[in-house]
């Protein structure tokens, strides 16, 4: 039996990889893991069949046989512990990787994805445009030693890691203007962004947002 994730019918992001579903289906093609995915509708989502499995609704879940888990860092997590390819064969650097996984999840996307709220939710109100400068400040006291502590590596850690697979996503969301602004951070995400599982797990899910729209 192959895992089963959950992931959008018909995305939001209309196949940008930008949906949780992309983190996990990166992480299972770097470890070389076959996987299936079970699609889900909005409706669906908030039903007991989901939510006896993601309690708040969301995707993506993964199940494996009796282990059923969600959150996107945590089924990340919970991958590289069990296959080797994303964690560094030491303690010290497993250690490191996850920390790094953490402070993409905790750190640097909380700001960013309050920015993407924002824009939807306040951009008609009197207020928002001294409210965005505030909240791009903030992104940047993130990105400023992020950029900083990569410098000219490829990677945040020596090779590649779940680290890396956490933090490349959570860039993704930026803005490009903004991302610009560092360049060793474009080309970091650059970089990842060519490796073949990541291009990989980018086909699969935007080929489920090309099957909606066409309909």
């Amino acid at each position: 039996m192959k895992p089963i994730i959950t992931a959008f019918e018909n995305s939001p992001d209309g196949g940008q990889g930008l949906a949780r579903d992309m983190r996990v289906r990166w992480a299972m093609e770097e470890v070389g893991l076959a996987y299936d995915v079970r699609l889900v509708s909005f409706k669906t989502m908030k039903q007991h069949a989901h939510t006896s499995r993601q309690p708040f609704g969301q995707i993506p879940t993964y199940e494996d046989g009796d282990i059923v888990i969600f959150e996107s860092g945590a089924i990340v997590l919970h991958i590289a512990q069990h296959h080797p390819g994303l964690l560094p064969a030491d303690e010290p650097g497993q250690a490191r990787a996850m920390a790094w996984l953490f402070s993409a999840l905790s750190t640097i996307e909380p700001t960013i994805v309050e920015r993407e709220q924002v824009y939807f939710t306040e951009r008609d109100k009197p207020w928002y445009e001294d409210r965005l400068p505030l909240i791009d400040d903030q992104i940047r006291s993130r990105l400023n030693p992020l950029s900083a502590r990569l410098g000219d590596a490829d990677w945040l850690d020596g090779s590649f890691s779940a680290g890396d697979l956490m933090m490349v996503m959570v860039l993704r969301r930026l803005e490009p203007e903004m991302l610009t602004e560092y360049p060793n951070l474009a080309a970091y995400v650059a970089r990842a962004e060519q490796r073949p599982a990541y291009q990989r797990a980018f086909a699969a899910q935007k080929a489920v947002a090309d099957a909606a729209r066409a309909g």
